[in-house]
């Protein structure tokens, strides 16, 4: 769904929809930012490098960046050094939302509030109820 909102970059008006997030103007900028990052990853000398490099080297925003390679229009793949900050901590990382210690982490906890859901259920079952008769 289409929608008139302001370009988070020059605050100008455009229609923003599933595939685009920034205004007319903008996004042509990055697609020549974009041109310029791939011209320089695709020399083979440059096929290792890391994020600094590219941000030092083809004068690209940091954000951006991130943005193309969590897309996939960069792939890791084909430059192993490249990626994005993890949702939790920050690592970088060349897929999904999570680092691998912060989904073990998260898997623990689940594991854990699982485990003490069903022993708050055990317990509720085997309730016990002593009472004293008068004689």
């Amino acid at each position: 769904m289409s929608e008139i909102t302001n370009c988070p970059r020059c605050n100008a008006l455009f229609m923003k929809n599933k595939f685009r997030d920034v205004c007319e103007n903008c996004f042509k900028e990055d697609e020549k930012m974009y041109e310029k990052v791939y011209q320089f990853l695709k020399k083979r000398e440059n096929r290792a490098a890391t994020m600094e490099t590219v941000i030092s080297q083809t004068g690209v925003e940091e954000e951006l960046l991130y943005k193309w390679v969590k897309k996939g229009r960069i792939q890791t793949k084909l430059f192993p050094n490249l990626g994005y900050p993890c949702d939790k901590c920050g690592k970088v990382i060349n897929s999904g939302k999570l680092c691998q210690g912060c989904t073990d982490s998260l898997k623990r906890d689940l594991q854990q509030f699982e485990a003490n859901n069903e022993w708050k259920e055990k317990m509720k079952e085997q309730r016990t109820y002593y009472t004293t008769r008068d004689k």
